[in-house]
């Protein structure tokens, strides 16, 4: 897929909000996502299984030349064939139309991208480690996203965003500066993606934001900045000042809570028990007390995650407000896990 280039003056900005969903639109956003992980295992099914029929005949001793033709795996392709299928298929021509084809367009796009991603990894024209085939996602593991690039995607004003098929939906935080520039015609919104994480809903909307040239404290005043331990960083700049950022250690914050929360987990009939007998783990399914208990320590760290990045997105901003001069970052630090520093 061709990468976006911005025009002159302009950038790529990423804008996200946290989602405040009532029961319907959150299961709207449900279905959504489960629509692209359902297009996107039919992808890998349908291009797969010609892989498989192809294998089957050779072994058979099938002539080359008479074999299964290749599906293709490119987003055309896909899109082309799915758009047929859903119609028939009784596993979508019920509920299809329930969503918005954007849905499903993800998951395939997603699966095209697999399968690229697959056969560059294969030719050696793909760097890092070797890749293999795209697998099918699971219903209960897959990260539910789903992305939106046409239709009705706006910033209906300053406490509510509008997506297509499901409609207006109410945000956390306020959208004003980014209402702001768009009225003023400083930003155009290129898409917008859900994604439920740490317990909620989060809209992403990729903008193309035009450059402001932003004045700071002292423009021509360098910094270097030492992350640490103790502290969460150590700044010293060009004039000579020295200054120590107090590490809030949010998770022994809650340590003593986090402690009673996963007694009373291992209390509940989890999804795996060790058999010491034959030294095997036997998976299970889990009880619904074990879930409850689960969630509710899961959202402790949901709550001590989100209180790093904030203390680091505070840390960050402040830098760049003061100092014109690109900070150098290094550090001696080996232990950074309760900053959330990685």
């Amino acid at each position: 897929m061709k990468k976006f280039q911005a025009q002159p003056g302009f950038v790529v900005q990423a804008f996200r909000f946290a989602l405040d969903p009532n029961v319907t639109e959150e299961s709207a956003l449900r279905s959504h996502c489960g629509a692209a992980r359902g297009a996107y295992n039919w992808a890998v099914g349908w291009v797969t299984a010609s892989w498989w029929q192809r294998k089957a005949e050779a072994s058979y001793g099938v002539a080359e030349e008479e074999l299964t033709p290749w599906r293709p795996w490119s987003l055309p392709a896909l899109r082309k064939e799915f758009n047929q299928v859903k119609r028939t298929d009784p596993r979508y021509a019920d509920w299809w139309q329930e969503n918005s084809k954007e849905a499903y367009s993800t998951g395939l796009a997603n699966a095209a991208a697999a399968f690229d991603n697959y056969a560059k990894s294969k030719n050696g024209r793909r760097k890092g480690a070797r890749m293999g085939t795209p697998r099918f996602k699971s219903k209960r593991k897959a990260r539910l996203a789903c992305r939106f690039t046409t239709g009705s995607i706006r910033v209906a004003d300053e406490g509510h965003v509008t997506l297509p098929v499901l409609g207006t939906i109410r945000t956390h935080e306020s959208t004003v500066k980014l209402v702001a520039r768009v009225q003023a015609g400083m930003a155009r919104i290129l898409s917008a993606t859900v994604r439920h994480e740490r317990g909620r809903w989060f809209v992403s909307f990729q903008m193309e934001v035009k450059l402001e040239i932003t004045r700071v404290a002292r423009p021509g005043v360098a910094v270097g900045i030492d992350l640490g331990v103790k502290v969460l960083a150590v700044m010293a700049d060009g004039a000579g000042q020295i200054r120590y950022v107090d590490n809030p250690k949010h998770y022994e914050g809650e340590r003593k809570r986090l402690r009673r929360l996963s007694r009373r987990v291992s209390r509940r009939q989890g999804p795996a028990v060790h058999d010491r007998a034959t030294g095997k783990t036997i998976r299970r399914e889990p009880s619904k007390r074990w879930v409850k208990a689960n969630a509710e320590r899961n959202r402790v760290h949901h709550r001590v995650a989100n209180l790093r990045e904030d203390a680091l997105h505070k840390l960050t901003t402040a830098v760049r407000a003061e100092y014109g001069t690109e900070p150098a970052t290094w550090s001696v630090g080996r232990c950074r896990g309760d900053p959330g520093v990685s």
